[in-house]
């Protein structure tokens, strides 16, 4: 099969993403785009969420109309796709002398606090998420932190799959959580819609957050009869967290990264 003919069996839309599918370039629109529709469409994203961006809302920016992203985006799908993978750019790079364990805990860091700083990504559908080439890199990185483990690559690809749910749901929890934190400071202080988020208060924001004291409501509400184990597990836990108590990434990344070393020794031994 010619490279021609490999490139007739992908999807337009992985064409597009891959640079692969010839843009418009006839007539007055050829001072656009597909770059400068993407950036256009992640800066309202950015600014106002996912749910703003539009082809319509997107040609309005750049002084167009709508009819002529499409001689270079081929629906408001395919628009979302090429964000999905523009948004999430180069992978860290790999440090010299960390081992597998450290460079796994700093890429799926890296990935929860892209998606913290965006998080209109979460609202993109799964549908969205094709095997471009931003995507393919962080995917690549990770690969290269494993490079030294003796695990079939099937294996290894599973070991990334796991953390990058991992990724999607502590981001989800960190940033639906802060959402209902600042709907909730909005409405109790009667904030302007136009007042942006930033200029809210941070402690109060901080306060609203539903799991600031979620120990504290458990203890309130986990009486002794109804909910016997929890009392019991709570009874012997500390009021209030240590200085060095781990937050909830690194805790959680701790355990997963323990699952996985187990099962690289399980390997090992058979």
């Amino acid at each position: 099969m010619t490279d021609h003919e490999a490139d007739d069996q992908l999807s337009p839309t992985l064409r597009r993403l891959w640079g692969r599918q010839p843009e418009g370039r006839r007539g007055p629109k050829a001072g656009l785009s597909v770059d400068r529709i993407l950036g256009a469409a992640v800066a309202i994203a950015d600014a106002e969420g996912l749910a703003a961006v539009s082809m319509a809302r997107v040609a309005q920016e750049l002084g167009y109309s709508s009819m002529a992203l499409y001689r270079h985006v081929g629906s408001k799908d395919e628009l979302l796709a090429l964000m999905s993978d523009r948004f999430v750019g180069e992978p860290p790079p790999l440090v010299p002398g960390e081992d597998w364990r450290q460079g796994l805990a700093r890429w799926t860091r890296a990935q929860i606090e892209q998606i913290v700083a965006r998080s209109w990504v979460l609202d993109l559908p799964l549908s969205a998420m094709y095997p471009g080439p931003n995507r393919l890199r962080w995917f690549d990185a990770g690969m290269g932190c494993l490079r030294d483990v003796a695990l079939p690559g099937e294996d290894k690809l599973a070991i990334l799959g796991l953390l990058a749910e991992y990724v999607l749901g502590e981001s989800r929890v960190q940033v639906e959580s802060d959402r209902a934190a600042i709907q909730h400071v909005r409405e109790a202080s009667g904030v302007a819609p136009e007042v942006p988020d930033s200029e809210l208060d941070a402690t109060a924001v901080a306060e609203a957050n539903i799991y600031s004291d979620f120990e504290t409501q458990l203890r309130t509400l986990a009486d002794p009869e109804d909910f016997p184990h929890l009392f019991t597990a709570l009874t012997g836990a500390p009021q209030a967290p240590s200085a060095d108590a781990e937050d909830s990434v690194t805790f959680g990344l701790r355990i997963v990264l323990d699952g996985i070393a187990a099962y690289i020794e399980d390997h090992a031994a058979r």
